[in-house]
């Protein structure tokens, strides 16, 4: 009967098979409307709302009351817990049983104080499964918590996902019931819909498409909805098919469970917690029931907080990870955001996160992860290299908006030349489903055919976690190795990158940074988040340096490394892909701003506390005792180079000195007295002059400086070489405003057509004025109108012996889709434009010849950026700006963007930041661009009361080569009487450098960024110092052990 040879049109029996596993069709007969049998209400729910996100010993104390299912509840980030009572039916014995729960929130049920399963709608996961076949000494009467978060996966947009959340949304239970499932129902299901997809996907041109067709036909002529005696010969027709295997040649899929979530984003840092609970504790019961499914995870702080809040569901995870399925990658402490972050901080999300995963699981993450953040800086390979890692994963870049990346599977190389093998997994998706579209998808779009063979597939919810479904494994399940599909196995990425590595003869190498041709805002948007960052890394910096010192100086010293890891794992924390970016809603900025200011009040008290112990030492160490009633005042340098700066005084300064200020020389990582300092005498003095025209005339003898009536900058003299560094005709220190429309992803894209809508500030609402007419600084101040709502605020700052203008700036900030800018058209001629990147800087172009320079319209960079020729040169430098833009002969610095979504009050109110133009000779190198902008984000650091303190002129530690960057000095993890010392090599050279200090040291050896030593590697003491040696962009970390 079912092989008549009648008419097969392929339309008509596709939809055929579509219609008769489908949800909204026919469900009265089709296959679908059986999956669930009978069904029996729940003896009572009852539920009781909260404020609060509260543990479950405290929720279940609350008052519960009846609960009607469809009653609406809220609002939006509060929890309602329910008490469930049911009762199984005797009669439903031999059948596999489910609470049916359908919900608007997240919610997770706990059963015997255990978090049992998540249960999200968007999620696909409306079921906890109470029993696979009851059985009569099963419970049936059970009692259960269902903890709702009054949120959805991506939070609570109103009307679309990235828009901002709806305070006042109500939520509510559609459906809370007893359910038999019918097993049988949905393996043959999955078997139809796998069918169907492969008829579609391969399509008419393929035989192997055709054979599908006329399976899922057959399938549908056999299977009888109502009569499930009929399913086994229609599933033989399909294990039939699915067994056809392919040729040795096949591609072969690596398939590993994953669920992406996000640490904070449309959502709060709070939820995350939950979120990850939900999500993981899923995944338990889903390995539980596979023996075989691998699933990876991310981000030590996730983690960390299951530990804290599930320790019990943390005992489980790691019981997992024993037995290979639950594999912790990545090796950082969050997902952090790839161009952002500081050298150091970069170092320090791997040091967190590496030693985390050691200690908790006994090993080292191999694969550095990080899948969705918004480029990649040319630093990191070394800083995976130097952390134990060789691998790296991600696909962002295939979001690219103008260019497709040519590779998928690829050495890439960073700026020191340090490689690592790279995979973008073909399906350009970490949350994929296991549908035969997924696997067409990897192979269709691999673009390294031929020179890999081999790619991994990440199935599962993600972004708001959810996690991988047991439909997702069946679905894999079923097409191991099916002929017209790639072979799929249950992978890990181990084994994945063994097979790579394996067959990489043939592989190409991408030299440089990945960067991301989208997302370009992210530099920019919420100021107040990046200031706070770059204030905290700085802040960080001087404790680990101040303590060290006090450390050396006296041993009893104890070295805060508990609280400077808090301190250092909040900072990490808000360097996620999310948060730093400024890519979130307001709750997580405030939440963010929050935890910058607990850093810098615990920082602050910390540094004061090793100042204290270091001028006290000091003082004892020069006077014998400390009863002495000088109230001197000491200066602390924590850069290795010396400085000198004019530095402000709180309590009034030395005598010769102008009021308020002094001249102080302070060696490289020192501390001296204000007095000690303050024997340079400058020569000339700074002079500020108001000009028949208007304009002001300001010098110092190393810069000659005009500044119009508009705050614009007519001229900027070099006296040296007499050389004119602003194009002729032009203005520097320009504002400019943009119209800032992207196409969707508001806080996230500026895109290239804002470039049309430029528009000069040129209301002058105060003209400039002397603020100070000269001596050690001389400055004037002006007034600019951008908008009836917004105003600019600056005093432009000339000091003596220093080479560059700063431009304190403070704006009036109230406007919606605008981009506030400053350009400095200057007379260099150069087709690149040179931008600090993490330990170390890169060039980009400065045309727009390909559409590869063109989509660089907008980029990133550190402290600085430069334009140099030949000989000569302009340096931008800035105090907590992240976007730049290099074009032609104009050096433009990002400072303000107004996005509405998902934050409607994104950059809002008042915002003060510095910036400085730095005309040089020579080249940037020569001209100590690098150290100069370290000067302007590290302070010189005051200590007040320093009683009997006055020192020898005697430096802690100082490196030879000019090139070569100290940047970090701490205490050793591991090792209380030990240092580690930093160094980076940060001209693009080669160079012996020799490290000194004034310490006495037993031992020096080189390690990595994880401070295991590398015992080949001793660094050899001469009488010089410490002979290190570098390569272009090296990074050099030293163990150092103290008499």
């Amino acid at each position: 009967m079912y092989h008549q040879p009648v008419l097969k049109n392929r339309r008509t029996l596709l939809e055929r098979a579509e219609k008769f596993i489908s949800e909204i069709y026919f469900t009265d007969c089709n296959l679908r409307g059986r999956l669930y049998g009978d069904t029996c209400p729940l003896e009572s729910i009852s539920s009781s709302l909260s404020q609060q996100r509260i543990p479950f010993l405290e929720a279940v104390k609350q008052n519960f009351e009846p609960y009607q299912v469809g009653d609406t509840f809220g609002p939006t980030w509060w929890t309602c817990w329910f008490k469930v009572s049911l009762r199984i039916p005797d009669s439903w014995r031999g059948k596999q049983v489910h609470l049916r729960w359908e919900s608007d929130g997240e919610a997770m049920v706990w059963r015997d104080e255990q978090p049992v399963q998540g249960l999200t709608k968007e999620g696909e996961k409306t079921s906890y499964v109470l029993t696979e076949c009851l059985e009569d000494e099963e419970p049936h009467s059970i009692s259960l918590y269902v903890e709702l978060a009054c949120n959805g996966l991506f939070g609570a947009g109103q009307g679309s996902m990235i828009a901002t959340p709806d305070p006042d949304r109500k939520y509510s239970v559609q459906k809370a019931e007893l359910v038999v499932f019918k097993q049988e129902v949905r393996e043959l299901l999955t078997d139809l819909e796998m069918l169907v997809d492969v008829v579609k996907l391969l399509g008419e041109g393929e035989q192997r498409g055709y054979q599908a067709l006329f399976t899922a036909n057959e399938m549908v002529n056999l299977c009888e909805p109502t009569n499930p005696s009929s399913f086994p010969a229609a599933r033989s027709l399909a294990q039939k098919f699915f067994s056809q295997r392919n040729g040795e040649s096949q591609h072969t899929v690596h398939a590993m469970g994953h669920c992406h979530i996000d640490s904070a984003w449309l959502w709060p840092y709070e939820e995350t917690i939950r979120k990850c609970a939900r999500s993981w504790v899923t995944v338990i019961r889903l390995m539980e029931k596979n023996p075989h499914m691998v699933f990876t995870c991310s981000q030590a702080q996730q983690f960390e907080w299951v530990k804290s809040w599930y320790p019990g569901l943390f005992s489980q995870i790691q019981h997992f990870v024993e037995k290979g399925q639950f594999i912790p990658v990545g090796g950082t402490w969050v997902e952090m955001d790839g161009n952002l972050p500081s050298g150091e901080s970069m170092v320090r999300q791997f040091l967190e996160g590496q030693r985390f995963f050691k200690q908790e699981f006994g090993n080292y993450c191999k694969e550095f992860w990080l899948p969705d953040t918004f480029g990649y800086s040319a630093q990191l390979p070394q800083l995976m290299q130097c952390s134990g890692i060789t691998r790296f994963l991600t696909q962002k870049l295939s979001w690219n908006l103008v260019n497709t990346f040519p590779h998928n599977t690829f050495f890439w190389e960073g700026l020191d030349g340090s490689q690592v093998l790279t995979h973008f997994p073909p399906g350009n998706s970490y949350e994929m489903k296991g549908k035969v579209e997924d696997l067409v998808n990897t192979v269709k779009n691999n673009k390294d055919k031929g020179r890999a063979n081999h790619s991994a597939a990440l199935f599962g919810f993600g972004d708001g976690g959810g996690g991988p479904t047991q439909l997702m494994l069946d679905r894999l399940d079923r097409v191991q190795d099916t002929d017209g599909l790639p072979r799929v196995q249950m992978s890990s990425p181990d084994r994945l990158f063994s097979e790579l590595e394996a067959d990489s003869s043939l592989l190409c190498t991408w030299t440089g940074e990945l960067f991301l041709e989208l997302h370009n805002g992210t530099y920019t948007t919420q100021a107040q988040i990046k200031l706070g960052n770059r204030q905290c890394e700085t802040l960080l910096h001087d404790v680990e340096v101040a303590s060290s010192l006090a450390l050396c100086l006296d041993k009893t010293f104890q070295y805060p490394s508990q609280q400077l890891q808090i301190l250092w794992r909040q900072l990490l924390l808000n360097q996620f892909h999310d948060v730093i970016p400024g890519t979130c809603i307001e709750m997580v900025v405030e939440d963010a701003l929050r935890y910058y200011q607990d850093i810098r009040t615990t920082g602050t008290r910390l540094l004061r506390v090793s100042c204290e112990a270091l001028v006290s030492k000091g003082a004892t160490t020069q006077t014998g005792n400390t009863d002495s009633t000088d109230t001197s005042v000491a200066v602390l340098n924590t850069l290795p180079w010396e400085r000198t700066e004019v530095l402000p005084l709180a309590g009034g300064a030395p005598e010769h000195q102008q009021p308020c200020l002094a001249l102080v020389t302070v060696p490289s990582v020192a501390v001296v007295s204000v007095c000690d300092a303050t024997a340079t005498k400058p020569a000339p003095l700074v002079s500020v002059k108001v000009q028949d025209d208007g304009t002001v005339l300001m010098e110092n003898g190393i810069l000659h400086a005009v500044v119009n009536k508009d705050g614009g900058l007519a001229s900027l003299y070099l006296v040296k070489t007499n050389r004119e560094a602003i194009s002729h005709g032009c203005s520097g220190n320009q504002f400019v405003v943009f119209d800032d429309v992207p196409l969707y992803w508001d806080a996230w894209d500026v895109m290239d057509y804002h470039l049309q809508t430029r528009k000069p500030v040129v209301e002058v609402v105060r003209p400039v004025q002397v603020s100070s007419p000269g001596g050690l600084r001389g400055s004037v101040t002006f007034t600019l109108r951008i908008s009836d709502k917004s105003t600019i605020t600056q005093e432009i700052i000339l000091d003596a012996m220093c080479p560059y203008v700063r431009f304190n700036t403070q704006v009036e900030w109230l406007e919606s889709h605008k981009f506030l800018k400053v350009e400095f058209p200057v007379r260099v001629r150069s087709p690149n434009a040179t931008y600090e990147i993490q330990f170390g800087h890169l060039q980009r172009p400065t045309h727009r010849n390909t559409s590869w320079d063109w989509a660089r319209f907008e980029v990133w960079g550190h402290k600085w950026a430069d334009l140099s020729e030949h000989g000569f040169g302009v340096s931008l430098l800035n105090d907590s700006k992240y976007g730049y833009s290099v074009y032609q002969n104009t050096l433009t610095l990002s400072l303000l963007r107004a996005p509405k979504a998902p934050d409607a009050n994104a950059d809002m109110g008042s915002h003060q930041f510095t910036y400085a133009v730095m005309p040089h000779t020579g080249t940037f190198q020569e001209a100590s661009v690098i150290q100069w902008a370290y000067n302007l984000n590290n302070p010189l650091r005051l200590i007040d009361h320093a009683p009997g303190f006055h020192t020898a002129s005697r430096s802690a530690f100082s490196v030879s080569a000019a090139a070569v960057i100290l940047e970090t000095i701490k205490q050793a993890e591991d090792r209380k009487d030990a240092l580690v010392l930093r160094l980076y090599e940060s001209h693009g050279s080669s160079v012996t450098a020799y490290l000194t200090s004034c310490f006495p040291i037993t031992e020096a050896w080189h390690c990595d960024l994880l401070e295991r030593v590398d015992p080949s590697r001793p660094a050899p003491i001469t009488a010089s110092g410490i002979s290190i040696s570098f390569n272009p962009f090296q990074i050099v970390s030293l163990l150092l052990y103290l008499k």
